[in-house]
């Protein structure tokens, strides 16, 4: 376990945000010991954008996102083998229960697959603007929710090996299972409800729309300014 691994739940149970945005402000206000470590935030694309433009804006913190891909068994698509991140650095998490069905041939293709798509939607969300520096400094990673852990734990390890001096993953609500399993990933643990009844992310919103890829361009713009138009094309997913 990382030392310092601390979870916090300040609003109650149960409680329903309004939307993502309040939820972000509710976050930063659980995040406000980090003020002066002027930290990085950094978002999980689509929906932890909108939670994490409210947690930058309040620290006046550069804002950047992780991509994270599921790699899919080829005999049912929704069911992930793992998943693969990059947050500067590429980290790969394979669940072996359901690897074990899988051939390492797949694995690896599929994994080549996902890279190249993480690669394609970085270009799209936010064009030529260079990465924010992570080595030495305090990363804060956030989403809107963590229901399974799995994509989340990817991502850790991703900005883990960006050599961040002190990493913070902080998130509305998630499982107490799931909480305690991610410590080991983080120095920090933040989460405002750790219901032990838990069903979707969803139902702790009353505004839960999926956002969708302009919306993602339209807020990462807004926190760091325009990128050249020719990257803002995003063919329709299968």
């Amino acid at each position: 376990m990382m030392p310092g691994s601390a979870t916090k739940s300040g609003l109650g149970v149960p409680f329903r945000f309004r939307n993502r945005n309040e939820a972000g402000r509710c976050l930063a206000a659980s995040l406000t010991h980090l003020r002066d470590e002027k930290p990085v935030v950094l978002a999980l694309p689509r929906g932890g954008v909108a939670v994490a433009v409210e947690v930058a804006g309040a620290f006046h913190a550069p804002l950047d996102i992780v991509l994270v891909r599921k790699i899919c068994a080829p005999f049912q698509p929704e069911l992930a083998v793992g998943a693969i991140a990059d947050g500067g650095h590429v980290e790969t998490v394979i669940n072996p229960d359901v690897a074990a069905f899988v051939s390492e041939a797949w694995i690896g293709k599929e994994t080549i697959r996902q890279l190249r798509e993480i690669e394609r939607r970085r270009a799209v969300y936010v064009g030529d603007r260079p990465r924010v520096p992570v080595a030495g400094r305090t990363a804060i990673l956030v989403d809107d929710g963590i229901a399974t852990g799995a994509t989340m734990r990817a991502a850790l390890r991703s900005v883990r090996r960006a050599n961040p001096k002190r990493l913070v993953l902080a998130v509305p609500v998630a499982p107490p299972d799931i909480v305690s399993e991610l410590r080991a990933e983080a120095d920090e643990v933040v989460c405002l409800q750790v219901p032990h009844s838990f069903g979707a992310i969803g139902a702790f919103y009353e505004d839960f729309h999926q956002l969708d890829d302009a919306e993602v361009i339209r807020l990462l713009d807004e926190a760091s300014g325009p990128c050249p138009p020719r990257h803002r094309i995003m063919r329709r997913e299968r």
